[in-house]
């Protein structure tokens, strides 16, 4: 039993040996590399920039009052469609003492003024009925007598605008109510009943009441890099991408490119606009964040390959040619090549391929 167990582990010992000396010589041999291989196919390239930006109204307007005062009523609400001379708001007048007190001198002598005129005017008339008096006397009586009247008239409609901003010669065209300037969405309504507004003068630039913006004529506004601006022209057509609607792709017509370029953190950016195309049945808001695509170069079934075979011998590119492969390992070749356009993925070949050949792409790491 004892020289059983003596074999036993003498067998043993041999087997983890041999098994040790056979893992120590595998691991002592160089390992064959391989590498997956890329075939040069024909195909369409095109390549492409994003714009980040985003959708917005071309004329967007901000409607502000003609006098000073507090609102006193508010007849619309951001949301809604309005027409030009459409009534927004009316404003009621706070009016300043000075001018107060100064209209309301004037209308006390206008009507004194008038008192006058009207005594000198009747007994002129008598007068002139009785033939005591030349007809120019009368004409001159008459006359005063009614530039009275006119002057009385004027200075009550001057108390009026100064004490209620509303003419009561001409009350449809009132300041106190303010108007829409064009036909349009009303974006926003940024006053509430009672707050005091101030009309635009050199000094202010006044108080927005309402922001009214045509929503059928959105533009996309965006900044391109000056790697890239140089390949744009107006008239270029873009695809417009919207975070807040995934399922939407709009279409746009390149229109304005900045000649002056902003520091953008740094970078050197140009600023563009394009003309959005509005499909049936979609509804955009005012401020959408977006995207733009657009292609600065394509070409057309051109011979291609992956950009990961490509390599770089200072300014020359080439690529490794497969030229056998065994399972003893895979045999290449240098060849330069020339090539054109890219679109990140894959890259134009114009010289040094045709199509089919197979090229060397990234080593294959096995586990």
């Amino acid at each position: 039993m004892k020289k059983i167990l003596k074999w036993t582990a003498f067998l043993l010992a041999i087997v983890v040996f041999l098994g040790t000396f056979v893992f120590l010589y595998q691991k002592s041999q160089p390992k064959v590399k391989r590498y997956e291989i890329n075939t040069a196919t024909v195909g369409d390239i095109s390549h492409t920039t994003i714009v980040t930006g985003k959708v917005e109204p071309r004329d967007e307007v901000s409607i502000k009052p003609q006098i000073s005062g507090i609102i006193s009523e508010l007849y619309k609400e951001a949301g809604e469609i309005v027409k030009a001379g459409e009534v927004i708001a009316k404003v009621k007048v706070i009016p300043d003492m000075s001018s107060l007190s100064q209209a309301e001198n004037r209308v006390h002598m206008a009507e004194i003024s008038l008192k006058q005129s009207t005594t000198d005017y009747e007994r002129t008339k008598r007068l002139k009925e009785e033939r005591v008096i030349s007809d120019e006397e009368y004409e001159q009586a008459e006359m005063k007598y009614k530039q009275a009247k006119e002057e009385l008239k004027s200075a009550k409609d001057a108390l009026n605008i100064t004490r209620e901003g509303v003419s009561l010669s001409n009350a449809q065209m009132s300041t106190t109510l303010v108007r829409s300037t064009i036909d349009g969405l009303i974006l926003d309504v940024p006053v509430k009943i009672g707050n005091s507004v101030i009309l635009s003068n050199t000094f202010n630039e006044g108080t927005t009441i309402a922001t009214v913006a045509n929503m059928s004529d959105l533009i996309f506004r965006g900044n391109i890099d000056e790697t890239e601006v140089g390949r744009l022209h107006e008239g270029m057509s873009m695809s417009i991408s919207i975070g807040a609607l995934p399922n939407v792709k709009l279409t746009a017509r390149l229109e304005y490119i900045a000649p002056k370029g902003i520091d953008n953190n740094g970078a050197n950016q140009f600023e563009i606009k394009a003309a959005v195309k509005i499909p049936e049945g979609v509804k955009l808001r005012a401020g959408y964040s977006a995207n733009g695509e657009i292609e600065l170069q394509s070409a057309r079934g051109v011979l291609n390959i992956p950009e990961s075979s490509l390599q770089y011998d200072k300014e020359q590119a080439f690529v490794y040619l497969l030229t056998d492969s065994t399972q003893a390992g895979q045999q290449f070749r240098r060849q330069n090549i020339s090539t054109g356009i890219s679109d990140g993925l894959h890259i134009q070949i114009t010289q040094g391929l045709k199509k089919g050949d197979k090229v060397r792409g990234i080593e294959i790491i096995e586990n």
